[in-house]
């Protein structure tokens, strides 16, 4: 079987690896380039989209923010798994928020703003402090503002009406408000849904951030009524969209309950840990779904983490002393906060686990990994 993947960046590699074992040959397609490439190595040339699309028994995508022109032709080849809608879902956070109204999972207080009235109306009908998010393309804390006082706000506007002139995604942009939400941590589940509407959830993640980049994710299966909150949430979407594939969502903890953050639909970062924690990895889940296989066991193998390496492209060598340690590269040039690659680290319980990541995080330079060490120390 051939799959294509819109998008050539480290998640189109992980699933080319994943799928290697399966006898799956995967392509990507760089929108940067307007080519299919080898995912592997980005230097062999397959020809355009429509080559691409013609050779491909399967479409899917590492990422949501994809040319609607993109998504409609591979959507009339009846290739395309998920589907462009879901795809438009997970990149517009206006759809979200409808999904997530219609399927009635819980989520903060928010309002659409497209233009000066609506943001006073918003900040009239809604509660300081609040997070002010871009409707389309805003990642890894890109496109977001916070508003602590309303002395602030028109400055905020005169910004945000910048950003908002200046957009070149080629659709309609806006900003979704919302009331920031005093939760105690952030966790997020990857699932998988198959073509006939089987789904299976991977164990639920914390989640670490620095500077609104993941920083450290870690899987230990603890909690059970916060993972039946969790499968529940992913079975209302996920069935909502018709969804195939992996998806992935971000919670906020409050509590005993979960509000929903945001969905990806698609292979996840706080998903990375699933290549030596779990039974099947997402990245070959995904593809199984995608290609109409049977889907593999999510069921954690052993407590596991993940550390993200963020701007560097070295790491010093004795990590690999400590045990269960592997290393993913995704080879790429540097630059200041780029995902470079990520740190994979496995341990027989909670206890192994954390006194592994305490090792690791003595040893990994603290200018590159700036808040490890005092993440590890609150587990």
């Amino acid at each position: 079987m051939k799959v294509l993947v819109l998008g050539a960046g480290q998640l189109a590699r992980m699933m080319a690896l994943a799928s290697k074992p399966l006898n799956i040959d995967v392509k990507a397609y760089d929108v940067g380039s307007n080519r299919v490439v080898d995912p592997l190595s980005l230097s062999v040339d397959y020809g355009d989209l429509d080559q691409g699309i013609a050779d491909a028994d399967f479409i899917t995508a590492e990422f949501e923010h994809i040319s609607h022109d993109v998504l409609a032709l591979c959507e009339q080849s009846g290739k395309l798994f998920p589907s462009s809608q879901a795809i438009k879902t997970g990149g517009d956070r206006r759809l979200e928020k409808t999904l997530l109204e219609q399927t009635h999972v819980t989520n903060a207080k928010h309002k659409v703003v497209a233009n000066k009235a609506d943001f006073d109306s918003a900040i009239a009908s809604l509660s300081l402090p609040l997070i002010m998010k871009s409707a389309l393309a805003g990642y890894d804390g890109k496109g977001q503002w916070r508003l602590k006082d309303k002395s602030e706000a028109e400055a905020i506007w005169q910004d945000i009406q910048l950003f908002i002139e200046g957009d070149t995604s080629g659709q309609p942009q806006a900003i979704v408000v919302e009331q920031m939400v005093p939760f105690d941590r952030e966790v997020s589940m990857v699932g998988v849904r198959s073509k006939t509407g089987e789904t299976l959830a991977y164990p639920l993640t914390e989640n670490h951030h620095s500077k609104g980049v993941l920083s450290v994710s870690l899987a230990l299966n603890e909690h059970q009524h916060l993972q039946a909150q969790a499968t529940e949430a992913f079975d209302k979407i996920a069935n909502a969209l018709d969804y195939v594939g992996v998806l992935a969502i971000e919670f906020f903890q409050v509590g005993d309950s979960l509000l929903v953050n945001e969905i990806a639909p698609r292979v996840h970062n706080s998903g990375h840990w699933t290549q030596q924690g779990a039974d099947t990895s997402q990245f070959e889940n995904h593809i199984r779904a995608v290609c109409q296989l049977p889907l593999g066991s999510t069921e954690l193998v052993r407590p596991s983490a993940m550390v993200n390496i963020l701007g560097t492209d070295t790491v010093p060598n004795n990590i690999f002393e400590i045990p269960s340690v592997t290393m993913h590269w995704y080879g790429k040039g540097k630059r200041p906060g780029r995902k470079m690659g990520h740190i994979n680290i496995c341990g027989k319980d909670k206890a192994e686990l954390t006194m592994r990541l305490s090792q690791l995080a003595k040893i990994l330079p603290k200018d590159d990994f700036p808040d490890v060490s005092e993440y590890v120390k609150s587990l």
